[in-house]
């Protein structure tokens, strides 16, 4: 009798711990993508070897990796067990209650950015996924109980990489680059993407880490293809420059527009001082030769099982020609949970999920 009573008093405790941990929602493209475009017909998957291959199946998860992506290092950091894809059919009952994954590889913030892709969740659809999500969670646990669950959630999203790589740079000349010069392009994405970073407040998040992308002309992609000696590529570095500029400032404008802090911009990568000039300091081999890939710095093409692989994968920096190891995201994770205002600005993600959300509930959009 009492090691039923034990066994009834633990379980208990459990249902409230699991009660306690914040949910997690991910939107956006391939740095966060947990293996949603495995359900759709699409060219961005990583859904074969050598994908995977450090994940503890081993096999390949959707995810654009060798092992473990940054939302499944931030659930671990949460206290809960990875969120599943939106897509995924396992994703019913309590399983909803951990939050999604509405992210998918190739989208950017413009809809036409990934069209060679054809068939990926571009934004407004992954919005729709959203308010389907809270309908489906509230026919569950009902309509308070799902919004509370959303204030005091997390959300996380990766946008921008796409809309310069696979857009504005995708060909020599471009429909988007006789539009625009690089300036007003950054300009133009930057405010369309304010706007989808507002709509999530008036879905009801509170907590929201924006990451920025990571060094575009660093990438073993754009040193393959766009650098004279294998430097970094210096109209990408520009194009980071100015969108990373352009999204610390709506972050601000944001925050002060709804009285309160929502939002915070986290970096995607290793800083390149850190990295780039001496990754030795950080633990790598290798920062500027993709592990999987061939070519020039591997950077050429996709990684595919007849791809060159190398075997000391925690050494390198790049996992494929756009995406990090496992091991650097889960030092890029630790910085966004720990790190100082140059890792993560204003407010790391300890103190975020620290903040009281009980006032962010019931406020109102500012004019």
């Amino acid at each position: 009798m009492e090691f039923f009573l034990v066994a009834l008093i633990l379980l208990a405790c459990a249902a409230r711990i699991a009660d306690a941990a914040p949910a997690l929602f991910v939107f956006g493209d391939s740095l966060v993508d947990s293996g949603n475009n495995n359900y759709i017909a699409t060219a961005a998957r990583a859904d074969r070897y050598p994908y995977g291959i450090d994940f503890p199946t081993h096999r390949p998860t959707g995810r654009f990796s060798n092992g473990y992506n940054i939302p499944d290092y931030i659930s671990q950091k949460l206290g809960i067990e990875a969120v599943l894809p939106y897509l995924n059919p396992a994703l019913t009952g309590n399983e909803l209650r951990r939050g999604a994954n509405f992210a998918s590889a190739g989208v950017g913030i413009l809809n036409d950015t990934g069209i060679q892709f054809a068939n990926i969740i571009r934004m407004p659809q992954q919005f729709a996924y959203f308010q389907q999500y809270k309908n489906r969670v509230a026919a569950i646990i009902g309509r308070p109980a799902t919004e509370r669950l959303v204030a005091e959630g997390l959300v996380t999203i990766a946008l921008g990489g796409n809309d310069y790589v696979n857009n504005y740079y995708l060909v020599p000349v471009s429909l988007r680059s006789l539009q625009y010069n690089l300036v007003s392009y950054s300009n133009y994405i930057i405010s369309e993407y304010k706007k989808y970073l507002a709509r999530f407040y008036e879905m009801g998040a509170r907590r929201v880490l924006v990451l920025n992308t990571g060094p575009l002309g660093c990438s073993p992609a754009m040193r393959a293809m766009r650098s004279l000696n294998g430097e970094c590529a210096p109209q990408l570095m520009r194009a980071t420059v100015l969108f990373n500029t352009g999204l610390r400032n709506i972050v601000d404008q944001l925050n002060n527009q709804f009285n309160d802090q929502i939002y915070t911009m986290g970096n995607s990568f290793l800083s390149t001082e850190d990295v780039f000039t001496n990754p030795q300091a950080s633990g790598f081999s290798n920062a500027t030769t993709a592990c999987c890939g061939q070519g020039p710095y591997n950077g050429l093409g996709l990684c595919t099982p007849s791809s060159n692989l190398c075997t000391d994968r925690n050494g390198y920096v790049f996992w494929d020609q756009y995406h990090p190891t496992q091991r650097a995201i889960s030092v890029i994770v630790d910085r966004l949970f720990a790190g100082a205002p140059t890792d993560i600005y204003p407010v790391n993600l300890r103190d975020l999920m620290n903040l009281d959300v009980e006032s962010k509930s019931s406020m109102t959009n500012q004019p």
